[in-house]
């Protein structure tokens, strides 16, 4: 479904050196319908979480971290270079300000351990790939005490077998008869709301394009539904029988001498390109 990664190194706050935790980031794949209509989803989430043994502070129950006396507590110290002095992390303490004499089995110290999390996360109808969901805190695990950082769910949904989406508009190929494309008839197109009956008008060319309003989406930051734009394909008759075939022939030859007024189109491409050749050998 997607994987999560860490954000951004977390920063320090003043001088106790308290360390916010890392956000983290998950990739959430979803299918058309539930970026439309909206979903609950379970996530497990690999992250740093407080360890609970020692309360995050590292040190074995019972006892207590002690003030590093090589920085007073501050997690920093002054080091003079010539007439400059400048302010480096402790060494002694790495910037805690605290030493551990007995670390806690647990965490070894560090005061978090490697938890699998399961969170639920409510994913709004109309989400898009690309969008992102905050949720605040559901992060990985502060240090001393630092508050957790922050979870950021980036939305990427699938490729659907029927519809492509643009924005609040869905689009659909629509395969459709030779008979109906001369004729005209009624066609049931697909919807994610289920079927609804297309009106094909007679001599429909391919390609043509029909705009049913109101059966797109709607979008998580536009009021009302995009709409469905329906391309119609005339589709080739394949294996037919030798009788259909000689029906088909006879049928052809019965329109063939009047050309021009049964296949315009065929007939001004034609006629474009005998003009063509003739421009070429002028």
């Amino acid at each position: 479904m997607g994987k999560a990664r860490r954000g951004p190194t977390a920063s320090r706050r003043g001088r106790s050196q308290v360390f916010r935790g890392a956000d983290l980031r998950y990739e959430l794949e979803l299918s058309l319908e539930q970026a439309v209509n909206g979903d609950s989803i379970n996530l497990d989430l690999p992250t740093q979480a407080e360890c609970e043994r020692c309360a995050g502070k590292g040190a074995e129950p019972g006892t207590e971290p002690v003030t590093c006396t090589t920085c007073g507590g501050a997690g920093q110290v002054r080091v003079s270079q010539g007439v400059f002095s400048i302010q480096q992390t402790c060494p002694a303490c790495s910037g805690s300000g605290s030493l551990i004499a007995k670390p806690c089995r647990e965490c070894s110290g560090r005061g978090r351990v490697r938890k699998l999390k399961t969170l639920a996360v409510k994913v709004p109808a109309g989400v898009d790939s690309g969008d992102r969901i905050r949720l605040s805190r559901e992060g990985e695990a502060g240090r001393n005490g630092g508050p957790p950082g922050d979870l950021y769910v980036d939305i990427a949904v699938r490729e659907h077998p029927i519809f492509a989406r643009e924005g609040q508009n869905l689009s659909c190929e629509v395969p459709i008869s030779f008979a109906v494309a001369v004729l005209g008839g009624a066609v049931d197109v697909p919807t994610l709301d289920g079927n609804v009956v297309l009106r094909v008008p007679p001599e429909t060319q391919s390609g043509k394009v029909f705009r049913l309003r109101g059966k797109g989406v709607r979008s998580v930051r536009a009021s009302g539904f995009g709409d469905l734009f329906c391309r119609v394909q005339v589709e080739t008759p394949i294996n037919l029988t030798e009788d259909q075939k000689s029906r088909l022939r006879a049928f052809d030859d019965s329109i063939q001498n009047e050309e021009s007024r049964h296949n315009p189109r065929a007939r001004s491409w034609f006629d474009g390109v005998k003009q063509f050749f003739e421009r070429m050998g002028a």
